[in-house]
């Protein structure tokens, strides 16, 4: 595959931010939903404040049911389709090394290597636009590539 198939950076940066707007809304959401359902008038407070009134339980619910929303979406998106709300909306899409569909295994062995890329100082997603094939540690650790699907569709036509 030639260097001008891969999506790059930048590209990625914006599908990625689209996709955390959607995560975002929706963590709003159920963030309003918890503090109605437990009855408080916590929304008008500081922070301090609402951590105060509602308690660590419930930071502790609401971060544990973004985080499993975060996996469910990026794993069942990349897994289903190959490409997110955010990718489909830039024309890429990720696709297995071998030029295989994503599957829902690989996609989740992808988003455990979004954590891996995360984890010092973002230096794996910082990786794609060092790497030749634009490949975070997230794409080397599950075998995937982030292809635009123009280029790619024409690749694959000349083979």
């Amino acid at each position: 595959m030639s260097g001008s198939i891969y999506a790059g950076f930048w590209i990625r940066v914006i599908a990625y931010l689209i996709d955390k707007i959607i995560l975002w809304t929706f963590s709003l959401l159920f963030f309003v939903l918890g503090v109605v359902a437990l009855n408080t008038n916590t929304i008008s407070h500081n922070f301090g404040e609402i951590f105060h009134t509602l308690g660590s339980a419930f930071f502790l619910a609401y971060y544990a049911t973004t985080t499993f929303i975060t996996m469910f979406y990026f794993t069942y998106f990349h897994g289903t389709i190959g490409q997110t709300p955010g990718k489909k909306l830039l024309g890429i899409r990720v696709i297995q090394q071998s030029g295989a569909p994503m599957t829902l295994g690989v996609a989740f062995l992808r988003w455990v290597g979004y954590i891996v890329s995360g984890l010092v100082l973002y230096l794996g997603f910082i990786w794609v636009g060092l790497s030749s094939r634009k490949q975070g540690w997230h794409d080397i650790i599950a075998g995937t590539y982030v292809v635009k699907i123009r280029s790619y569709s024409r690749y694959m036509n000349n083979i």
